[in-house]
């Protein structure tokens, strides 16, 4: 659903898979055309490209904070690749938060190292092969602050996330990109 960029190194523009449905946070790899498709256990691309700056959907948006039926992309049926067939993909560093998780990333320590898992990051490397590290934990999962003047966290409401990963709701993780 939801991706914070705090500090990035590169912001690739890569063409996306046609068939592809892809949330803004998860992790992405490229498939052998060269296009960005969310990581899967394929043995071509189990390898972590980097994590996706964009949504590719056709039935709801997943920006930060954005119920699914209000956002700018309703015209594009909620695709934001969809005028240029591109993806923004976040790799070489960086600093990000999401909430684009399993649940044992939940009770991850400060440092741990996260793997992709099919496209959400998660404490080991379950897709099998090789291991390859996509980013270090450096924020527990908890509220993050949406600037919004409140009183849930830090002054600030908490910013909405998508209910279906991590521990679902309000709940995002601060990472270093390592990929």
């Amino acid at each position: 659903m939801a991706l914070v960029e705090r500090f990035h190194v590169v912001a690739a523009e890569k063409a996306v898979n046609a068939a592809a449905t892809i949330k803004e946070g998860q992790i992405v790899s490229l498939a052998a055309d060269g296009t960005v498709i969310l990581q899967s256990t394929d043995t071509y691309t189990r390898i972590p490209y980097g994590i996706a700056g964009d949504t590719k959907s056709t039935s709801e948006s997943y920006m930060p904070g954005i119920a699914s039926g209000w956002q700018n992309r309703v015209s594009d049926y909620f695709d934001e690749t969809k005028a240029s067939a591109k993806m923004t993909v976040y790799h070489s560093g960086g600093e990000f938060a999401t909430d684009q998780f399993n649940a044992n990333v939940a009770s991850a320590v400060i440092g741990q190292t996260l793997y992709g898992n099919l496209g959400l990051l998660d404490t080991s490397d379950e897709i099998g092969g090789t291991t390859y590290p996509v980013a270090r934990l450096i924020t527990a999962a908890g509220s993050y602050p949406s600037g919004v003047p409140g009183v849930d966290i830090n002054g600030d409401i908490a910013l909405s996330g998508d209910a279906t990963t991590g521990s679902g709701g309000n709940t995002y993780i601060e990472i270093k990109l390592l990929i």
